[in-house]
């Protein structure tokens, strides 16, 4: 891009930009630098005066020094050059690799079960706790704004198991006042609604349209169908395929019965369906192709047209499709009778609120407050996470590397735990341990599983996404736009939506368009044509090697062509970026397309990889195939079951 255009995206703006410290940045107004010792336990990273990774700004989420030595040990370079770890003297009855929600839990849970006597480390390799639950803060002057960096709220498409309910609860959080947190008037006062950005490279023209159809009610719709057509920059034909889509009700598959259809739909994408059986316009399938990424991390092109009809999209209406569930749906797409919509609620900061809850539970007097309403304001003070007289010790920036029994599995009585922590290798002793961290990684790190076990554990490859929060001096433009979401079908980022507004305790979300707000922004780095899984290589691949100038030029660009037109000024208007770096995102969930074994109803590698080993148990989504937090949470409480009663 040309240097003129990086000016006028305002690309030298003195705004908090550190990507060669991988995030290492100062918060606007908050003064503070802040250094990374690579020293003793006397020199951590988290006792150094204002270490505080929510207000963070530049790169977040996977930081290069995040995955260094995780990619060291996999690329079988790590022990090449290691030296044999120093022993820190430590034991534990319980450690737990990864801090995020499903660690976490099995800290609590096992504490619940042995008492508060018990001796309990987590290790994680991030600067802060709760994985992809991330808290990214913007101070502007003396009000912050809070963003969410991963895990977006509690919410699942399948109901939440008693367990997971009742740790919710346990937590202080009473999902069943939602509406009594969120206010809709604040955009609704504005007349703000759903939009699609068209862009040039996809569409031939740049172009923000409102759009919000419902399908199967064309007459409620034609002020909306009218000016979308007027404005759209899409083929006439291309236009009617796209009403004749929500509006018709015709059966693209005659003469089969609602099982065989579901069968034949499951083994093909929502974008062949598009093509080849409703025979639609070949920009339908380009407006729909990212429109899936927030579930699958896919486009339509790897999405199975059965799990498209299971999630709403349109085109099924007239195929008589019967409520069951088909054989091979993906969990999102699967109608459960209960409902798990009714069990929803969002904190500013996604569930890293509930990974905070759990900290405050687990280390004394490291979180202020005593309710899920004063979570949401109260300011951790990381020094307090790993201290000698703690019971409960939580050590970041810590990349375990190794975990091997004490002699023979079958007999052993403690494990060895060996991770890095600055330039120092080092190891501790606990009678039993819970990996919670990446499935994927953990054949690497634990050599002695058997083989088979590690295959299954080596298929549960991640899901690579961005999360992109931007702080906004104020939101007129998208109030002249008439939208608070936005939808693009070949952007950099498909969505971007100003945040939902919630207020909690004294957090209070901003109300004018005067006020500055926190937009937030979403990648997922796809490759159309290719198995879902090559495409989740290549995106992590690329996610990697994307420095955050480029990403927020992309950023910049994208608010300036959608937003342009209604006075958006990127150079003006954005005031801070903060980019999630999640390389290794979601959990993978299964595909029809991909996985015999999901749609023939065969036992799945999820269900083998997690098998208990000696004293070793196995928690995290990855362990269920499924990316939500009921299923870190779940998974967490039956590694805890499983050893907590071993001698």
């Amino acid at each position: 891009m040309a240097e003129t255009s990086d000016r006028c995206l305002g690309m030298g703006q003195p705004i908090p930009r550190r990507d060669f410290l991988n995030g290492m940045a100062v918060a606007i107004g908050t003064g503070f630098g802040l250094g990374c010792s690579r020293g003793g336990e006397d020199q951590a990273p988290e006792k150094a005066p204002g270490y505080y990774p929510p207000a963070l700004t530049g790169l977040r989420g996977s930081t290069d020094a995040a995955y260094e030595h995780a990619h060291a040990v996999r690329d079988s370079a790590f022990w090449k050059r290691a030296e044999a770890p120093i022993p820190t003297g430590e034991t534990y009855d319980l450690a737990v690799v990864g801090a995020g929600i499903s660690g976490l839990t099995a800290a609590y849970a096992f504490r619940k079960q042995l008492g508060p006597a018990a001796r309990i480390l987590v290790l994680d390799n991030h600067d802060d706790f709760g994985g992809h639950a991330r808290r990214n803060e913007f101070t502007v002057g003396n009000r912050m704004l809070i963003g969410y960096g991963g895990t977006f709220s509690i919410d699942s498409p399948a109901p939440y198991s008693a367990v997971a309910k009742a740790l919710i609860a346990e937590l202080g959080i009473d999902v069943a006042r939602w509406s009594k947190v969120v206010d809709p008037s604040v955009y609704a006062a504005h007349n703000l609604g759903r939009a699609v950005f068209f862009d040039r490279e996809t569409f031939g023209a740049d172009a923000l349209v409102r759009f919000s159809v419902r399908e199967g009610d064309p007459g409620a719709d034609a002020a909306m169908w009218q000016a979308f057509r007027a404005a759209a920059p899409l083929a006439d034909a291309a236009k009617d395929d796209l009403e004749r889509l929500y509006a018709a009700t015709t059966d693209y598959m005659p003469g089969l019965s609602s099982e065989a259809k579901k069968a034949k739909l499951a083994r093909m994408s929502y974008a062949r369906f598009l093509t080849d059986v409703v025979r639609a316009h070949p920009q339908v399938a380009s407006f729909f192709q990212a429109r899936v990424h927030d579930l699958y991390g896919l486009g339509i092109d790897a999405v199975p047209a059965q799990d498209a009809w299971g999630i709403g999209l349109p085109g099924f209406a007239g195929l008589g499709l019967d409520a069951s569930i088909g054989q091979g749906m993906n969990h999102d797409a699967i109608r459960h009778p209960e409902g798990g919509d009714a069990y929803f609620f969002h904190f500013p900061d996604g569930n890293a609120s509930i990974a905070r809850l759990i900290v405050r539970r687990l280390v004394r007097d490291a979180i202020p407050g005593a309710s899920a309403d004063d979570i949401v304001t109260a300011r951790c003070n990381y020094a307090r996470l790993d201290e000698a007289h703690s019971p409960v010790r939580i050590r970041l920036n810590s990349t375990v590397v190794r975990v091997d029994h004490v002699g023979n599995p079958a007999m052993a009585r403690e494990v060895e735990v060996a991770y890095m922590r600055g330039d120092k290798l080092r190891s501790v002793r606990a009678g039993r341990c819970i990996l919670a961290c990446w499935h994927a990684m953990v054949p690497f790190i634990c050599p002695e599983l058997p083989s088979a076990q590690r295959l299954d554990l080596a298929t549960a490859t991640k899901v690579p996404i961005l999360y992109t929060n931007v702080l906004l001096r104020d939101w007129h433009a998208f109030v002249k736009a008439g939208t608070n979401a936005i939808h693009s079908p070949g952007g950099f980022h498909s969505t971007m939506s100003l945040d939902m507004p919630v207020s909690l305790g004294n957090y209070h979300c901003p109300r004018a368009p005067d006020e500055p707000i926190v937009v937030h922004l979403a990648r997922t780095p796809c490759r159309p044509g290719l198995p879902a899984r090559e495409q989740h290589r290549l995106g992590r691949e690329e996610l990697f090697a994307m420095p955050f100038e480029e990403i927020e030029r992309r950023t910049r660009d994208q608010f300036a062509r959608a937003l342009g037109p209604s006075g958006f000024d990127p150079a003006r208007d954005i005031a801070a970026i903060t980019v999630n770096r999640w390389a290794h995102g979601y959990a993978y969930q299964y595909n029809s397309l991909y996985d015999d074994f999901w749609f023939e109803g065969r036992e799945t590698p999820c269900e083998r990889a997690r098998k208990p080993f000696g004293r070793l148990a196995l928690a995290n989504a990855d362990a269920s195939a499924y990316s939500y937090t009921d299923a870190a949470i779940d998974n967490a409480l039956r590694a805890v079951r499983e050893v907590a009663t071993l001698p």
